[in-house]
């Protein structure tokens, strides 16, 4: 498995931690489940609904 290095503000990383913490999973498994659902709602709206799926992936993650 392939790693990558992603930058990302310290309280923003708290919140996915917590996130992981409460559904006792991995950062990792939490943000690679976030980026499968997101890439699943790009797939099913097309490209031109991508602003709005980031802001769902917000949500999701923040």
């Amino acid at each position: 498995m392939a790693k990558i290095l992603v930058t990302m503000p310290d309280d923003f990383l708290n919140k996915v931690d917590g996130f992981a913490l409460t559904e006792q999973r991995s950062r990792s498994e939490l943000i690679r489940e976030a980026l499968r659902s997101y890439m699943r709602r790009i797939s099913a709206n097309q490209a031109k609904s991508a602003p709005k799926n980031a802001e769902i992936l917000e949500e999701l993650i923040g």
